[in-house]
């Protein structure tokens, strides 16, 4: 296996101008390696890595580049320059480029085109960019359905270099409209004379432009294509979702839901500016505090506890960090499962219950071990006992919550990555808090 091309090494080339090289790599290996490098280069050197790469291996790093990197690039070129590279790339990725650079450039750019390009990417660029046409390419082959195989193949060979997929083939009707898809193995094995619309499959799984893309990204792996045609209201095909750009949309969507359990949002990154990183941050952090003083007050109601049995102090935060822990198992189970598809009412209450005996069963194993080590420590075997009772009440608590709120943020719709967290950690803090302390003043004197 090949090395990946350090920065080190493509600074070298950059310095010695070695056109030639990067050429040779971007056509042995991959540009997308280039890519992935153009964060760690000056704006100097990606203009000189943009005059060294012929126009083509130009159109491929640009099209593998995340959007401000892109952006870099394209400022690193004339209009007429950007013009020319933009032929050798696909409308959909030209759409996303063009939708992030200013407006000025945007309309020159877009004025430029050739007419058949420019209505292309408008189109394209009046979807939001998370929905299904704001990620569909114009890059297809469709078919009439009374064409014949033999004339099918030729059309294909005529357009097979400027689509991205020809595995699928979609036929149309007289009023373009879809109404079926024929492989490429069955056109290659069909007769000459047969009719498409004979050969083809009238079961297509279609989406329209509005809809949003993780509901794409599920039907595609629900039922295994490898492109998703999008239809309007008539039917009428206006492009297709392909596999590698509903692998993005799966990363993007992994990666977002990660960042809103945390109480950080997808639009924040590493170059945020300070007022938009407190912008974004703080309101989640302003909530979090007012939860933690929730279970702060729930602490303060057994201040003459704790007053009198001090290792309480010691040994409250054991139970409520164990509920927590527990509580975010639960709860990150729950949003990949509703994050891929809605829990089936026949799985519910069987899941459910389930959480309820981990809870119970993880709450005994932990509790007597925090019980056993408790009473080494302090030698009153009545506070490891109570720490054992807690300890299952918490997990038990967590598994309910954990599994409760993420749904019930669902059914609300609401997304249960962005606020189930602070819910369970807010309800195994409290609550935690309250079965320790409570079940400690109940049995006081056996305490003190």
């Amino acid at each position: 296996m090949a090395e990946v091309m350090t920065i080190n090494e493509l600074v070298q080339m950059l310095d010695h101008n070695e056109a030639a090289e990067l050429a040779d790599y971007i056509e042995d290996f991959n540009a997308v390696d280039i890519a992935q490098l153009l964060p760690e280069l000056s704006d100097e050197q990606v203009w000189k890595l943009c005059s060294l790469l012929e126009t083509e291996n130009l159109a491929k790093v640009l099209e593998q580049a995340e959007d401000e990197q892109a952006v870099r690039m394209a400022e690193s070129i004339t209009n007429d320059e950007l013009i020319e590279v933009f032929s050798y790339m696909q409308k959909d990725d030209i759409a996303d480029l063009i939708g992030e650079i200013p407006d000025a450039q945007r309309k020159m750019l877009i004025k430029q085109m050739q007419v058949r390009d420019r209505n292309a990417v408008q189109t394209l660029l009046q979807y939001p960019e998370d929905s299904a046409g704001g990620i569909m390419t114009t890059a297809y082959i469709s078919l009439p359905e009374d064409m014949t195989v033999s004339d099918g193949m030729t059309k294909i060979k005529q357009t097979a270099e400027k689509t991205e997929v020809i595995e699928t083939i979609y036929i149309v009707n007289a009023k373009h409209q879809l109404t079926g898809i024929c492989n490429l193995r069955q056109i290659l094995t069909a007769q000459k004379n047969t009719m498409l619309k004979d050969i083809m499959n009238e079961n297509v799984i279609a989406v329209h432009p509005e809809d949003d893309q993780e509901e794409v990204a599920k039907l595609v792996s629900r039922y295994d294509l490898n492109a998703i045609p999008v239809i309007n209201n008539r039917r009428s095909i206006m492009g297709i979702i392909t596999v590698d750009d509903i692998i993005d949309v799966i990363v993007e969507e992994y990666n977002e839901d990660i960042l809103e359990m945390a109480g950080v949002s997808k639009e924040e990154s590493l170059s945020t500016s300070l007022w938009e990183s407190i912008k974004l941050r703080l309101p989640w952090l302003l909530i979090n505090l007012g939860t933690a003083f929730l279970a702060s007050l729930t602490v303060k109601a057994f201040e003459g506890t704790i007053a009198q049995v001090v290792a309480l102090s010691s040994t409250m935060t054991i139970v409520s960090g164990m509920g927590g822990n527990a509580g975010t198992q639960t709860q990150s189970i729950l949003v990949r499962q509703l994050a891929q598809d809605d829990i089936p009412r026949s799985k519910y209450w069987k899941a459910f219950w389930k959480e309820i005996l981990l809870g119970v069963i993880n709450g005994a194993v932990n509790g007597a071990v925090t019980g056993l080590i408790v009473y080494a420590v302090y030698g009153n075997a009545f506070l490891g006992i109570i720490i054992l009772i807690a300890m299952i009440g918490n997990l038990v608590v967590a598994g309910i919550f954990g599994f409760v709120v993420p749904v019930l943020l669902k059914k609300l719709g609401a997304d249960p990555a962005v606020a189930s967290s602070i819910f369970v950690t807010t309800a195994t803090d409290v609550l935690g808090f309250f079965i320790f302390l409570g079940l400690a003043q109940l049995f006081l004197p056996l305490l003190v």
